[in-house]
């Protein structure tokens, strides 16, 4: 449950290795250590690489990473896929604080008040406790800066009458010790679909003051506000249906949906893709308020104690019609009606120490975290399913109608306390490892729509995980480091924590993971490699079902190997290019429902093969001219556990071409004017599908156009 790392002394990472090797990732050791040091999987992608590869969302950011593909489906918005997991077995982490699962509280976010974001693959509750058994993701908000004041302001425009626009500022104030950060963030994203949006308000702020050389106190705000109407999906058809206006390349597959039609062969009907079926008062809305302090106090030159104390809030809202399921024999799409609220509360803190010594002649680094945390978590939700039929072309959407709702709550208090060491046993060759022990205590309640309890309810129970990492790294020569690490996560098996039922299994998952790779710095830093083999197993799975119902999977076993490189053969070039490719199948799973074994399928939204590459060129004119293009590769796909629907796989190029204009006005010290074509081909695919809704497949976004603006003063 929520755990947190403090924040790094607030200076600018080193990220100016070609691949940010020379990053530090605090969500990934408490150690201090860079990417490079680390015995593990770490990407750090910083605000220089997402402002050049145009991300705009955290989900266009982790698709820039090694592996890891995204989607943002309303119900599980930011969800990631890497390493043959998804959803909530992948931790979310805002400055290294877990807030709950990512299917219940991640939202649509918006990249222009993020410093960084840290990509930790593999089992890691070690840092992040329950749930992290993919990996970890964490989004580091810009912090103050020591030094002259600087300001930036940004603004672009899209095909799709979409807009962003963003300020920020920070630096030393005239009060000495003082320093700043401030940074306002609004955009409107419209889909290609019609009638749906998403419109983003972010504010962030952090004082750092330094009340002495070694002892800093900080406070930091954050506020983020998110409305939208939603794109849920496009319904599967039969190609018989369909005819010739299905689409080819998209899905295939025979398929019986949810409701006992019989489909055959499906498609995606050419009519239908910029169509909503979400009724006309449909709407997603999140209001989020953090507040956040701690200090800093370097005891001497050797030990360091860190603290931060922490409160969020978070009011969210869906009411939608959100599954759409074609009847082959009437023609229609059957819909359903749901409503969904939370309320949510948490409060905690984190206190580390760090300790540098010496045993035996050997450099020594040690540190130790105690962290607690109490959350709240209250949900009125649908008590009644209205539905109904509309044509598949041209749908008359109608409204929502009655609503009746039941309430929903969770308690959850967690007390989590970890170790970390590394012994430099030569001075190329060190062992790190760590521990974490927890308790998370739960309790739950909820009540029909008369008020009265549900049967089963209430009901407690408590865990109490040992999770941890051992591992090596050797440098073998000057900037070639081999490692090894064998790492372990637990998380709640049937449910996510927040709606865990009376009858669901309490048992923890477990999981684990035999890593070993090598990263590569050469060419005086103009170059750089990294390279990894996994094999993860998962133990006692449970998996999402259609009508939102879980199932028994027994385990699920991922092996694999990635590889990624970045090199600047010369000032005016970048070359980067990465791939990956996992194998991930079920073991002993058969369906509660049908019987049928699912044994040795793919989980969905994983595909094998992942592969991203780019090049641009900057000619070297009075105002800098810079040229690119970038591809990206994912493979197959499926939309659930069956397999029996397959999204195929993909290829889009993006070109982009950006200006650097120097002292265009008084006051004005650089300006960059972007111009950025997105899915240069114009390809149709499907980009990715929630288990939960297996009816439906979420759409790309065809072609698009994009003009940007970005000053620095």
């Amino acid at each position: 449950m929520p755990t947190a790392q403090t924040p790094a002394v607030a200076t600018p990472s080193a990220t100016s290795t070609p691949l940010n090797s020379g990053a530090v990732a605090d969500s990934a050791s408490r150690l201090g250590l860079t990417v490079r040091e680390t015995p593990a999987t770490v990407e750090v992608i910083d605000q220089q690489t997402i402002k050049e590869r145009g991300f705009r969302t955290v989900s266009e950011v982790a698709q820039g990473a090694v592996g890891v593909t995204a989607g943002d489906a309303p119900g599980a918005a930011s969800a990631f896929s890497m390493r043959g997991y998804s959803f909530s077995e992948i931790n979310t982490l805002y400055n290294g604080i877990k807030i709950g699962p990512q299917s219940m509280t991640s939202r649509v976010m918006d990249t222009g008040n993020l410093e960084q974001v840290e990509i930790l693959k593999g089992p890691a509750s070690l840092m992040s406790g329950e749930g992290a058994t993919g990996g970890a993701i964490n989004f580091v908000t810009k912090r103050p800066h020591q030094g002259p004041i600087t300001n930036e302001a940004f603004t672009s425009y899209d095909s799709f009458n979409g807009y962003r626009a963003g300020f920020g500022s920070g630096g030393s104030t005239t009060v000495k010790g003082l320093d700043y950060r401030f940074d306002l963030t609004r955009s409107s994203s419209n889909s290609f679909v019609e009638d749906t949006y998403t419109k983003l308000l972010n504010i962030s702020t952090q004082l750092d003051y330094r009340v002495t050389d070694s002892f800093k106190v900080w406070g930091a705000l954050e506020y983020k506000q998110d409305r939208g109407r939603t794109y849920w999906g496009t319904p599967l058809v039969s190609a018989a249906s369909s005819g010739p206006f299905g689409l080819s390349g998209v899905v295939s597959g025979v398929y019986t949906t949810q409701n006992g039609s019989n489909l055959g062969p499906v498609t995606i009907d050419s009519r239908t893709y910029k169509t909503s079926y979400n009724v006309l008062d449909n709407h997603v809305n999140a209001d989020e308020l953090w507040l956040r302090g701690g200090f800093e106090w370097a005891v001497n030159n050797d030990v360091t104690v860190k603290s931060q104390f922490y409160g969020y809030g978070a009011d969210r809202e869906w009411l939608d019609s959100e599954t759409y399921q074609f009847n082959a024999s009437t023609g229609l799409v059957e819909r359903d009606r749901f409503f969904v609220a939370h309320r949510q509360r948490l409060v905690g803190n984190v206190t580390d120490l760090t300790w540098n010594s010496n045993i035996a002649g050997m450099d020594n680094r040690f540190a130790a975290a105690l962290a607690a945390s109490a959350l709240d978590f209250f949900s009125p939700q649908s008590a009644n399913f209205p539905s109904d039929e509309v044509t598949l072309v041209n749908p008359m959407r109608g409204f929502y109608g009655d609503l009746v709702t039941r309430t929903s709550s969770a308690k959850i208090d967690n007390v989590a306390l970890s170790f970390e060491d590394r012994l430099k046993l030569t001075r190329t060759f060190s062992l790190i490892g760590g521990v974490r022990v927890e308790e998370i205590a739960l309790d739950r309640t909820a009540t029909n729509a008369d008020g009265t309890i549900r049967d089963g309810f209430p009901f407690s129970k408590t865990w109490t995980p040992v999770t941890g990492r051992v591992g090596y790294t050797w440098d073998a020569v000057p900037g070639l480091t081999f490692y090894s690490q064998y790492a372990t996560a637990a998380d709640v098996a049937a449910a996510n924590i927040f709606i865990l039922g009376p009858l669901q299994p309490r048992d923890l998952t477990t999981s684990r993971i035999y890593e070993t790779g090598v990263k590569n710095l050469l060419w005086n830093g103009r170059a750089e490699w990294w390279f990894s083999a996994f094999d993860i197993e998962r133990k006692n799975v449970f998996t999402t079902r259609g009508g939102h119902l879980t199932n028994v999977a027994g385990k699920v076993h991922s092996d694999g190997v990635e590889f990624a490189s970045a090199i600047y053969p010369a000032k005016e070039w970048k070359l980067w290019a990465n791939v990956a490719y996992v194998d991930a199948k079920y073991i002993d799973f058969v369906d509660s429902v049908t019987g049928q074994s699912f044994a040795g399928n793919t989980p969905p939204n994983v595909p094998r093969v992942v592969a991203n590459a780019g090049a641009s060129y900057r000619f070297a004119t009075r105002w800098p001219l810079e040229l690119g293009v970038s591809v990206r590769h994912v493979g197959n796909r499926y939309v659930s556990d069956d397999n029996s629907v397959t999204m195929l796989a993909y290829t889009i190029a993006e070109a982009f071409a950006f200006v650097d204009i120097e002292n265009p006005f008084t006051g004005v010290d650089k300006t960059r004017v972007t111009f950025r074509v997105r899915n240069l081909t114009d390809r149709k695919y499907a980009a990715w599908s929630d288990p939960g809704y297996p009816d439906q497949v979420l759409l790309g976004a065809p072609r698009s156009y994009e003009v940007s603006f970005a000053a620095k003063f």
